[in-house]
């Protein structure tokens, strides 16, 4: 068994999949029309057939009072690895990205979590 799908609850799909393919460096992998919304999922360019993120609509109503749980505790919708947070962290800051915490070491692993100006906290990470 392996995980093939996770998703990530956005406000506004074309701002995410810009955020997220233009910024993050994703590519979409699938678009279909369904509703007034899509399926929309982006993907690694280094693994075009790996996991697939969702970027899915925040519309129902259980889902907005736990998108602002989560900010407001600081809790991240989702982790993304990289092979180096501080150069990530600078890259994405030259982007314009805000990041409601810097690198930091906490132990093994390396961490910051940033805005997906779509309604998430996310997180990046490299194990040290």
């Amino acid at each position: 068994m392996r995980i093939h799908l996770s998703s990530v609850f956005v406000d506004d799909q074309d701002k995410a999949l810009r955020f997220y393919t233009d910024v993050l460096g994703f590519v979409k992998k699938h678009e279909v029309p369904v509703g007034k919304d899509r399926w929309l999922t982006v993907v690694s360019p280094e693994d075009p057939d790996g996991t697939e993120l969702l970027l899915e609509p925040d519309g129902h109503r259980a889902v907005k009072p736990y998108k602002t749980a989560l900010v407001e505790d600081g809790i991240p919708a989702a982790s993304f690895a990289v092979d180096d947070v501080n150069a990530e962290f600078d890259r994405l800051r030259g982007l314009g990205v805000r990041f409601t915490q810097d690198p930091l070491e906490m132990g093994p692993v390396t961490t910051a979590v940033l805005d997906d100006t779509c309604g998430n906290l996310i997180q990046i990470v490299h194990s040290n």
